[in-house]
């Protein structure tokens, strides 16, 4: 089976060479020219221009940024054409209505689509342990399941296009909660001038702890948010959608939308491409005092 991957990104170009290492051909695309030579360099075959790497796939996973940029690839006038026939999987984070009508645009243009988004970061996705939520048609799931498996050591189908994506948003909204409320924890038991293996060490005994908190510890000490599997300003996107999508449904989203002020601030700070632990610092300043 070939298989196209759109968006050589960090996690997009990760999950091709996931594929390819477990015998699957891979043929990639990229907007970007600095992220496709990165990939040709990794001894990925990549396409050039998206509509060589869909026809000459089986099926097409999408690794895109955000739904523009989906529409954008995708729909072009006089191109959508080329989708007939073909099965195309979203695995970015997007909303679920936003899923539903690229679902309807590949549906009309005699496509077959599922979304797919997937939890987990780059040692993830190169052992097969990203955690995969598919929306869709369960026959089409039935088929692409080989793939999935590849990716995904127990991978799930949800329900109809739009609860997968429903699932991923409440996923990352608890990534920026449990992010959020550990800074400022950490931000007091610092001013305080409590020793910080003291906290930890109290936590990790209580039922509140998280791996992630120890995964990212070292970057708070240190100030130091580079090499991101997970960029703030990804994460800030992603508070905006579960924002809007919990907002419609009639939840109380104020504590999101303080979130989303200091993702905001974070990126004003200049913090966008950072890890996103980066949000300690605007949850978390250094004293104006020193």
């Amino acid at each position: 089976m070939k298989v196209a991957v759109l968006g050589m990104g960090l996690l997009g170009a990760e999950v091709a060479l996931r594929l390819k290492h477990q015998g699957y051909e891979v043929i990639g695309w990229n907007r970007g020219a600095e992220r496709a030579e990165s990939a040709r360099r990794r001894g990925l075959n990549l396409a050039s221009n998206v509509w060589e790497a869909i026809e000459a796939a089986d099926l097409t996973l999408l690794l895109l940024s955000d739904a523009q940029a989906i529409h954008t690839t995708l729909f072009k006038p006089g191109e959508t054409q080329s989708l007939a026939g073909r099965i195309l999987i979203q695995m970015g984070t997007i909303a679920p209505d936003e899923s539903q009508e690229i679902a309807e645009r590949v549906s009309t243009a005699g496509g077959a689509y599922l979304e797919a988004p997937v939890l987990g970061s780059l040692p993830e996705a190169r052992d097969g342990r990203l955690i995969l939520m598919a929306g869709g048609d369960p026959d089409l799931y039935a088929r692409c399941l080989p793939v999935f498996r590849a990716l995904s050591r127990d991978p799930h189908l949800i329900g109809p296009v739009g609860q997968g994506a429903v699932l991923k948003l409440a996923m990352n909204q608890l990534i920026a909660g449990l992010t959020a409320t550990f800074a400022l924890s950490l931000g007091l038991v610092r001013r305080e001038g409590i020793a910080v293996e003291t906290f930890m060490e109290l936590l990790r005994a209580s039922a509140l702890y998280a791996q992630t908190f120890d995964k990212k510890l070292a970057r708070y000490l240190a100030h130091d948010y580079g090499m991101a599997n997970f960029p703030l300003k990804h994460l800030h996107k992603d508070v905006v959608l579960f924002r809007r999508v919990a907002e419609a449904s009639g939840l109380d989203v104020r504590l999101i939308a303080a979130i989303e002020s200091g993702c905001r601030e974070a990126e004003a700070r200049g913090f966008a491409e950072a890890d996103y632990s980066a949000l300690y610092e605007s949850l978390a300043p250094p004293r104006a005092d020193g």
